[in-house]
């Protein structure tokens, strides 16, 4: 769950990748990068921390050029360092510079390959890296002369498609020469397309989500297809190539729950317009199972959820009211090691408005419900502040599996929802009632945005994996890299 932008502009677009960063902060807050090339000469830096933090006035002023790549941190696979900031580079050939969302669900076998048959060495533990040197190791092999033609890199992109599994979405830099970008065959990742018009030329710009191409100044175009690979050379011209034999559209259905901003557009689908239909949804169950309901009042647990819990109370007839107040300053509790990390920053994060509680019936609104941390805790806050029945709605269904395609959710035995029924979370949780959207109608509602995407990738919520190569023995190995235990012996504590 990361964020990257490209561009390729007719100026410096250091400011640019740096303004496109911040609008994906959300996607990433755990290690920026930036990378630029000046004709032939690369300029990057990159660490640790948010990116209002990562870049001093002197940093931007040496992140020279024109074309240039950024990227936002979660880390999903690898650990916290600054080693594993990306983008990352390798010298050969030409020089690459890749930045990545996603995972690799075949990185073990990729790293070997390249060691042993490819003879290329990576050097931390990201699969990121491993990407940039399948990439790299299969451009090498298509230069037959001098020249780099974007046959070379499509035909590259080709080859990577054939080797790695998983969701993967990708934008890099080819030295002196220009701009590329790839998604994987069933575009399980974001990936938006722009242009804009400067007083030089056309101007084009790659990024995990529209609502930073349209800060910008950009003029979103279109998703990158699944599968396709697009190539903006040194003069500005942009190519473009389907390089999957197989090509199925099969997004991830939690970017529209959770992950993206509310104002973006992937896929063609409105994620606004996706939450609102997830709230007109579970009203309707609501009032199906529960007609005889005795909410007095919807609160929303902030940010995501807000737009769901609005159409929401609006379908049940029910007053809306914003009870708790955030603190932005904490991160996202669900990746947090530790139990009591998790229990803390959670009384950190949100304070509740009592008046919005005391004596009331109150129906409190989540987008998901992951570990229950602060499912159970917000619970426990609407009671103290005084609700007189505190229930509680999550408009995705009950996530029981860990995804795998570059989400950080917890090991499976973490996830609250795991072998248990919704009365056994009822009562972990403490709620006097407890609902979750179906996941026929959370796929309606999404999928109602743009009726050309027949499946969406919904593994957290069914364990069926779409590429078709994740198996017990797999997930016992992200399990053993995931749980709390694993976190804690590698960051030594969470640090946001």
């Amino acid at each position: 769950m990361c964020g990257i932008i490209a561009i390729a502009g007719k100026q410096a677009v250091n400011s640019c990748l740096y303004d496109g960063l911040t609008l994906l902060q959300h996607r990433g807050q755990d290690a920026a990068g930036i990378a630029t090339c000046d004709h032939r000469s690369l300029h990057t830096h990159k660490d640790v921390g948010l990116v209002r933090d990562v870049f001093s006035a002197e940093d931007m002023r040496s992140l020279k050029g024109n074309i240039g790549v950024a990227h936002a941190r979660y880390p999903t696979a690898g650990t916290s360092s600054m080693g594993e900031a990306q983008p990352f580079y390798v010298n050969s050939p030409y020089g690459i510079v890749i930045a990545h969302n996603g995972n690799l669900t075949n990185a073990e076998k990729l790293q070997q390959e390249l060691f042993e048959s490819d003879l290329r060495h990576i050097n931390t533990t990201s699969d990121s890296e491993v990407l940039l040197n399948v990439f790299a190791h299969e451009l090498q092999g298509q230069i037959t002369e001098r020249q780099l033609t974007e046959k070379n890199i499509f035909d590259s992109v080709a080859r990577v498609h054939v080797r790695c599994s998983g969701g993967y979405a990708a934008v890099g830099m080819i030295l002196g020469k220009g701009i590329f970008a790839f998604r994987d065959p069933l575009g399980i990742r974001p990936l938006s397309l722009g242009k804009r018009e400067s007083d030089n030329g056309t101007e084009y710009a790659v990024a995990s989500e529209s609502v930073a191409l349209a800060g910008l100044g950009f003029k979103l175009m279109r998703d990158i297809e699944a599968g396709e690979a697009i190539y903006i050379d040194k003069a500005g011209k942009l190519h473009s190539r389907q390089c999957a034999s197989a090509p199925t559209l099969t997004p991830c259905i939690f970017e529209y729950v959770y992950l993206a901003r509310p104002d973006s557009i992937i896929d063609d689908i409105s994620v606004y317009k996706s939450r609102l239909r997830m709230g007109e949804k579970l009203a309707r169950k609501i009032n199906n199972e529960f007609p005889d309901h005795d909410i007095d009042v919807v609160i929303p647990i902030p940010d995501t959820s807000r737009t769901s819990a609005l159409e929401l109370a609006f379908h049940l007839g029910v007053k809306y009211r914003e009870g708790f107040i955030k603190n932005r300053y904490i991160g996202r509790t669900f990746i947090m090691p530790g139990q009591k990390l998790r229990e803390k920053s959670v009384r950190q994060k949100l304070s509740p408005i009592e008046l919005e509680f005391s004596g009331k019936t109150v129906l409190l609104v989540d987008d998901s419900i992951v570990r229950g941390t602060t499912s159970g805790q917000i619970v426990q806050m609407a009671r103290d502040a005084g609700a007189r029945k505190v229930y509680l709605a999550s408009a995705a269904p009950p996530v029981r599996y860990p995804n795998v395609y570059g989400i950080d959710m917890p090991a499976a035995s973490e996830l609250i929802a795991y072998n248990r029924s919704v009365e056994q979370i009822q009562e972990i949780i403490g709620c006097d009632w407890l609902v979750y959207q179906d996941l026929q109608d959370l796929e309606d509602a999404v999928g109602f945005g743009n009726r050309t995407v027949s499946q969406f990738e919904s593994s957290c919520f069914t364990g069926e994996y779409v590429t078709g190569d994740v198996d017990t023995r797999y997930l016992d190995r992200l399990a053993d890299q995931r749980n709390d235990s694993a976190k804690q012996k590698t960051e030594g504590q969470y640090t946001n």
